[in-house]
């Protein structure tokens, strides 16, 4: 039998794929002047008073990021708003649109600023833009609302309209964060698809200290191991759901492991995420001893 000859691929060098759009937004990830500002406003995001309120902003609660819940509720308020700036008799309604928008923009943009304050330089400055585009639009539709209640409506509409053309850009940024840059996605994700099925030799039980994470290989995915006081294994997949933190550098706390990067914390018999800003459970194994002494662990059955 004739072997198959590999189809002869080409390419074209005219230009960056993607168009110009594209290559604006990764021209801003490379902005280094954004980083200045960036840290400043990450300090004063995370000095915020929130206690608990700070989890429950990150959407903890719910296994993945609040903020792209929050934002529908602007988002189609505002668009809602713009439709019926096009009908006639519909100025009273829109109007009320425009406010509950503006209401409702607030808790949003305060969940978006708590997942920002974790996020990597480049993410951050893309990010930083993001949320500079919707403060951009808040105040065009507060101009707007101001406009229609003083009895300028055409001012308010083309405000109204103005507002969405801004909080489009700002939707495009959110995209690429979310979708390009991987902001906010759960990390761990492909464990349990890179882990073949049965159990992987990982070394013998005096190469786990009591207390103390190490790190391992099984398959092509690093596993941490931890062995408790009562004797007991256990085992999570090493990298961070949130940004691919290492676990094996973090701290045993009361059962929980804690990632070094931004503190994430996850039951170690389970992998539950107890604390953010991790909003996903790491990816667990489970472990046991062979007869002839071995340490093995395999991905947990769901």
């Amino acid at each position: 039998m004739r072997p198959t000859t590999p189809t002869t691929l080409t390419t074209t060098t005219r230009g960056t794929p993607g168009g110009v759009l594209p290559r604006a937004v990764d021209t801003l990830e490379e902005g280094t002047w954004l980083d200045g500002p960036a840290g400043i406003v990450r300090k004063a995001v995370r000095a915020l008073p929130l206690g608990r309120g700070r989890d429950a902003l990150r959407g903890l609660w719910l296994g993945h990021p609040l903020h792209p819940v929050l934002v529908q509720i602007p988002i189609g308020a505002w668009t809602s708003a713009g439709i019926l700036d096009l009908l006639p008799g519909e100025s009273r309604a829109a109007r009320r649109l425009v406010a509950v928008g503006l209401v409702s923009a607030g808790p949003a943009a305060l969940a978006g600023w708590v997942d920002w304050a974790e996020q990597r330089p480049r993410q951050a400055r893309v990010g930083l833009v993001h949320a500079v585009a919707n403060l951009a639009a808040v105040t065009a539709y507060a101009g707007s609302l101001t406009a229609r209640i003083k009895g300028r409506p055409f001012l308010g509409k083309a405000l109204g309209f103005g507002g969405m053309t801004i909080a489009t850009v700002g939707g495009v940024l959110g995209g690429h964060l979310a979708y390009r840059q991987g902001a906010g996605v759960n990390h761990a994700e492909a464990v349990s698809v890179l882990v073949e099925p049965g159990w992987h030799r990982i070394g013998v039980p005096e190469e786990f200290p009591v207390g103390e994470p190490v790190r391992r290989m099984a398959d092509e995915v690093a596993v941490v191991v931890v062995h408790e006081d009562d004797g007991r294994l256990y085992a999570l997949a090493d990298r961070c759901s949130h940004m691919d933190g290492p676990l094996h550098e973090g701290k045993v706390l009361e059962g929980c492991l804690e990632c070094p990067w931004h503190g994430s914390q996850f039951r170690l018999s389970d992998g539950m995420n107890v604390q953010g800003p991790a909003t996903a459970p790491q990816p667990r194994f489970e472990c046991r001893i062979s007869p002839d002494g071995q340490v093995e662990v395999r991905i947990a059955q769901s």
